[in-house]
Order: structure tokens, then C-alpha cells, then sequence
């Protein structure tokens, strides 16, 4: 059982930064994947910024490539994405999520993951 815990967010100004954070219990095994998927009022859930929980390889969604950086530190149990340059699009719940793929890459574009923490509001103004 994996359980995961964020902070962060907020609400800041078009060209302003944010972090979250997200700290993880529970053991993942082999080819585990964490990560970051957002979803705006009625837009589909989006699979923004992943990375392997072993190589520490990192994906992301072209909408944030650039601006967006998602780290994990070296026991792996927490999980960060500093968010640079936000733009009003970018306006979204923010949900830390983890679980297991061949391709960790396979999480942007289908964002699947099995666990989910409890969400994080992030508001950009114009």
C-alpha cells in the first residue's frame, strides 16, 4: 500500500513560481513511476511531469517542458515539482501520483497511475 501526502500550491501571478511537494509511505518495487497529474475544470486529467523512481529518468508533457522541474530525493520518498513561469492555463488541481510501468513515459500520456494524494489547488491570475 502506497499512501501519499502533498504540500504546496497556491495561487500566484502570470510569470511567478510555485512547489509542490509530496512525500510518500510504502514501498515501491522495480520499475516504479512517480509523478504529477493535473485536471482543470472540465478538461480531461492530465499527466504532466514523471519520473523513475529508480534511474531518476524524467518525463513531461509538452505543455510544461521548460518550465516545469520534478525532482525526487535519494531515498525516493519525496517528490517535488518546482513550477516556473506559470501562465493562467496552468490553473489546475495538482495531484501527486505513483505507480508501475515498463516506460515511466507511458504516464504523461496516459495518466493512470494506481495512487493518487489528496490534491493541491494551484491558481494563476493574468
Amino acid at each position: 500500500q502506497i499512501n501519499l501526502v502533498q504540500s504546496g500550491g497556491g495561487s500566484v501571478q502570470a510569470g511567478g513560481s510555485l512547489s509542490l511537494s509530496c512525500e510518500k509511505s510504502g514501498f515501491i518495487r522495480d520499475r516504479g513511476c512517480m509523478g504529477w497529474i493535473r485536471q482543470a475544470p472540465g478538461k480531461e486529467r492530465e499527466g504532466i511531469a514523471v519520473i523513475a523512481t529508480d534511474s531518476a529518468t524524467t518525463y513531461y508533457a509538452d505543455s510544461v517542458r521548460g518550465r516545469f522541474t520534478v525532482s525526487r530525493d535519494n531515498n525516493g520518498n519525496t517528490l517535488n515539482l518546482q513550477m516556473n513561469n506559470l501562465e493562467p492555463e496552468d490553473t489546475a488541481m495538482y495531484y501527486c501520483a505513483a505507480g508501475w510501468a515498463h516506460d515511466c513515459g507511458h504516464f504523461v500520456s496516459s495518466p493512470d497511475f494506481r495512487y493518487k494524494g489528496q490534491g493541491a489547488q494551484v491558481t494563476v491570475s493574468s
